[in-house]
């Protein structure tokens, strides 16, 4: 037996929003053209995907696929595995690795974290190298450990040969996993990732730049990572934050470094003009009560096991209303975290978001009089 609930999120929990009260009408357009082979727009708190094209389009990540290379060095880090004052000894193929460098020397020793950020503002495949092989012996055996990790991030059009970037007939991924990857990296590693900010960094005397232009143009913008190939065209990863909300655009495949963050600057206006976020639930926050037979009290608060935040077009945030779906009846005991319905959050029509309904809290057995008392309830209530 479900039990239903429907209730105005704004008008209950939230209060009507200015503009929605006020009868305020706001412009509400299409999606920009964006030029390139794919992209999306994101927003960080929701997973709402606000606009895309081909997002799921198996394509060469350039070195994009170093985002990869990082959470996999920061979670051996967070394992204890390895730690940013160790010393990595540089290996002759690390040291001739093409394409963008840090300028590391062969048997010289340099420290993970030097390599870390060498990789991350500096794009060195040298780096990626002598990280992968002090983490994992040799590339190939961490390019392994990089699909692990992609799988259980729910990367699921993404494969990595390598940990630069390189080409490779069986190296690719998609926007939309691209865009999985970098939300994680700033959820999982927040220390690490205020690398991704920093507009340049010095080693061996070298002063090398961001190739991010957005770090300079756009101070909302801290991070992720561009790549380049002439097989994959210029693409980029950026992140934002303004007023609260974080957006996370990708584009792949544009034709210069201006390309890639003109398109990206375009997606971060049309998202954070456009679109509001909002957090309704917390973890462990009581959406609503329900009866509980049997037990040592005869209510129970429910929730949610994690954060629910909702992405809506400006103005409408107003019009939002949940609907919680209960099972019943509810017999204690009740362990904290079962699932014992869900909650639609809807706008109009369309149901925007569906979470479970947990417990919130322990319901232990009630007395044998309060058993005895709701058997015969039941069965007369059926």
């Amino acid at each position: 037996m479900i039990k239903m609930l429907k209730m105005s999120l704004a008008g209950v929990l939230f209060g009507v929003s200015a503009l929605a009260s006020a009868g305020m009408i706001t412009p509400n357009p299409t999606a920009p053209s964006i030029a390139g082979t794919a992209h999306i727009l994101q927003d960080y708190d929701s997973g709402q995907i606000l606009m895309s094209e081909n997002a799921d389009q198996r394509i060469p990540p350039a070195s994009i696929t170093k985002l990869m290379t990082s959470y996999v060095v920061s979670q051996e880090i967070y394992n204890g595995n390895i730690a940013l004052d160790d010393e990595v000894l540089i290996s002759e193929k690390a040291w001739r690795m093409i394409g963008s460098r840090s300028f590391i020397e062969v048997n010289t020793k340099v420290t993970v974290e030097a390599l870390l950020r060498g990789m991350i503002v500096q794009s060195g495949n040298d780096a990626a190298v002598a990280l992968a092989e002090h983490i994992a012996g040799s590339e190939e055996v961490f390019a392994q450990m990089m699909n692990q990790y992609a799988q259980r991030l729910g990367m699921v059009n993404t494969n990595y040969e390598n940990a630069t970037g390189l080409p490779g007939p069986e190296h690719y991924t998609t926007a939309h996993d691209i865009a999985i990857l970098s939300a994680a990296l700033i959820r999982d590693f927040p220390d690490h990732y205020s690398w991704y900010a920093e507009k340049e960094y010095t080693y061996n005397g070298i002063t090398q730049h961001n190739r991010n232009k957005l770090l300079w143009r756009d101070n909302s913008v801290d991070g992720l990572k561009t790549g380049h190939t002439e097989e994959a065209g210029f693409c980029l990863s950026a992140s934002a934050k303004r007023d609260g909300m974080r957006l996370i655009a990708v584009v792949m495949g544009t034709a210069s470094e201006n390309a890639r963050a003109q398109e990206i600057q375009k997606m971060f206006n049309f998202g954070f003009r456009f679109f509001e976020t909002h957090q309704l639930y917390a973890a462990d926050e009581a959406v609503t009560q329900s009866k509980v037979w049997k037990g040592e009290t005869d209510q129970l608060n429910l929730g949610l096991a994690q954060p629910l935040s909702i992405t809506v077009p400006s103005g409408r945030y107003g019009e939002l209303q949940a609907v919680t779906n209960i099972q019943q009846p509810i017999v204690a005991p009740v362990t904290k975290g079962t699932e014992l319905g869900d909650v639609e959050i809807r706008l109009g029509d369309e149901v925007v978001a569906q979470h479970k309904l947990v417990a919130i809290e322990n319901i232990e057995k009630g007395s044998w009089w309060r058993r005895l008392i709701d058997s015969l309830l039941m069965l007369i209530w059926g």
